[in-house]
């Protein structure tokens, strides 16, 4: 390899880090005992069965198997390679790597990489010329008056370092020309265009901009709104290698913190609306990026938070948009709330007619259940004095209550319903069940609805098994592991229990005392998963003589087991063959092998 970062280095930067603290930024975890669970990163689920372990500097998912240390895990989540997961968390454990050459990565990851970082350089260094225009030049003047007239303070326009773009046909080409920026990756960045005459101009003029940034703060694209007439009036940054609008809720870098404290988040329709609500006191405020909501944005959402309330525009288009990303939130496992927004209005303009005051207590206190909007939904375009649209809503909002999974929730909203149409509770819970298609509806939704086990005991052969307890014990004891390597050495029955049995004893032969995420992290990548599972198993801390022969006498007799079961199938082919001389020698062999094994 063309790089040599001393191992004690690599070491030094994984005791001086957090696994939790690095996880914490990408998943919200709970602690559950000694160790903390939240949803994995990696696959769609809603029932958590991530799990990390501060003690040991690991993480695992009994989901879909991921597992490794802090290095792999920002390997797998950030697609980094192993030397730029050690020069990110270097910089976050205040290790200087200077001194050493780090020239791993291959030409195009390097190439890859580099690009990645000019295209974010150029993005800070346009965000820091438009801030500037927009606060401190004439030419500026013009934006920055109509924002005060949008009633956004100095303070908002520098938080959110909003600027602006001249009417100048080329100031960005030549901005980033004269830092040494390439026209070419320019243009692939989205910033500047290439015309047919071969001339780059600037994408954006005469617009207030809107800096966008990734989940980790860095600006990644713009949105122009234009000054005066014309079209379009908002001018967003196109899918570039750094800017994807499905991955990308606005705001979430600086409301990450906001929305942990709160424990929900509020989720808007457009910057406009996130800058008035954050100035209102709403910190805890996200928005889509110029597109509706995507899976990707909802499942965000849920690794980082339980509860989201959807404030989106009180107009008709509004509230369809509410209705469909209420579903995918729901999909993905949020507890789902609604603001509504009376008379029309979007958020920016109801707190600038009522104040920041009635927002917070009259939308955002307010918000109602998921099933109350779905009620008020389900309302639009019907006269309920009319007995048609009255039976067609009663069946709407039965089917939805249906769809519920707290037999309390359905009590209450049939209720509701009773109550207000006059309606027997007896014949809406009839046709509930109808539309659950089941008569025991509750004994079914409790099967369904209880959480299942998250570490479920795995129903395996004995000696599978006993090979897993070995080797959960072997990661924590190197007096075990030495006893293991004299008896059983590399006869362990499954592939990769042997190739990790021989990572264990070469680690303990160095000289390590047992450390976990440090063995790891030395396991190529297909066997980390699997040993993460390992170390997560419950074991005691010590184990008996008798356990540990035990589960040694399971693994070096499943060979002997396999030997009996291929001569029993001899015996049973030789006897239908009538060749009873050949399997009468052949029983007195099993005979004999099977008190070899019952008395070893």
């Amino acid at each position: 390899m063309g790089y040599r970062i001393p191992e004690e280095t690599i070491e030094a930067i994984r005791r001086s880090i957090d696994i939790v603290d690095v996880i914490s930024d990408y998943v919200q975890l709970k602690k559950q005992g000694r160790n903390y669970f939240g949803l994995c990163p990696f696959h769609g689920e809603k029932t958590p069965s991530f799990s990390v372990s501060p003690e040991k500097q690991i993480f695992h998912c009994f989901g879909c198997g991921a597992g490794g240390n802090v290095f792999s895990f920002l390997m797998d989540i950030e697609g980094l390679s192993f030397i730029e997961a050690v020069q990110r968390l270097a910089v976050k454990a205040n290790v200087d790597l200077s001194a050493f050459k780090l020239d791993d990565v291959d030409k195009h990851r390097r190439t890859d990489a580099g690009e990645t970082k000019m295209m974010i350089e150029a993005h800070a260094l346009l965000k820091k010329f438009y801030h500037h225009l927009l606060v401190n030049t004439k030419e500026g003047q013009e934006a920055f008056d109509y924002l005060q007239t949008r009633g956004w303070t100095r303070e908002m326009i520098d938080q959110f370092e909003i600027g602006y773009a001249p009417d100048s046909r080329d100031f960005a080409v030549k901005l980033l020309l004269g830092r040494g920026f390439s026209p070419s990756l320019m243009e692939k960045a989205g910033l500047i265009i290439r015309k047919e005459n071969g001339d780059y101009v600037d994408r954006f003029r005469h617009r207030i901009m809107f800096p966008i940034h990734n989940h980790h703060g860095d600006a990644v694209g713009f949105s122009g709104r234009l000054l005066g007439e014309g079209q379009p009036k908002y001018l967003n940054s196109p899918e570039t290698p750094i800017f994807h609008k499905g991955s990308i809720l606005y705001n979430f870098h600086q409301a990450r913190l906001h929305i942990r404290k709160h424990q929900e988040a509020v989720l808007l329709e457009g910057f406009a609306d996130v800058i008035s609500a954050v100035q209102a006191g709403v910190a805890h405020s996200v928005a889509t990026m110029g597109t509706a909501l995507t899976e990707e944005h909802a499942r965000i959402l849920r690794r980082n938070v339980d509860t989201v309330i959807i404030c989106y525009d009180g107009d008709a288009s509004g509230i369809e948009a509410t209705f469909r990303a209420a579903k995918l939130l729901a999909d993905a496992g949020c507890h789902v709330k609604v603001a509504t927004i009376p008379d029309g209005l979007d958020p920016d303009e109801y707190i600038k007619k009522y104040g920041a005051a009635r927002f917070q207590r009259d939308i955002i206190d307010a918000s109602s259940s998921l099933m109350t909007f779905k009620m008020m939904y389900f309302r639009r375009g019907k006269n309920l004095q009319n007995e048609n649209d009255k039976i067609r809503y009663i069946e709407e909002v039965l089917r939805e209550i249906s769809k519920l999974p707290n037999p309390i929730e359905w009590d209450y909203y049939l209720r509701q319903l009773a109550e207000e149409f006059s309606l027997s509770l007896s014949a809406l819970q009839e046709q509930l069940n109808r539309y659950k298609g089941t008569v025991k509806h509750s004994d079914h939704i409790d099967r369904e609805a209880a959480p299942k086990p998250l570490l479920q005991k795995k129903l395996l052969p004995a000696f599978q098994n006993a090979e897993r307890m070995l080797l959960a014990h072997m990661l924590q004891n190197r007096d075990v592991a030495m006893v293991v390597q004299e008896k059983i050495a590399g006869r362990f029955n499954l592939e990769e229990h042997r190739a990790i049995a021989a990572y264990i004893y070469a680690f303990y032969e160095e000289g390590n005392e047992p450390n976990v995420s440090l063995l790891i992290s030395r396991l190529p990548d297909d066997l980390k998963p699997l040993a993460t599972e390992l170390s997560l198993l419950l074991i005691t801390d010590e184990i008996s003589d008798q356990e540990l022969n035990d589960y040694i006498r399971h693994v070096l007799n499943y060979p002997k087991w396999l030997m009996l079961k291929e001569k029993e199938q001899e015996k049973t082919e030789a006897e239908r063959k009538k060749d009873f001389l050949t399997a009468a020698r052949i029983a007195k062999e099993i005979i004999d092998m099977k008190k070899m094994l019952s008395s070893s």
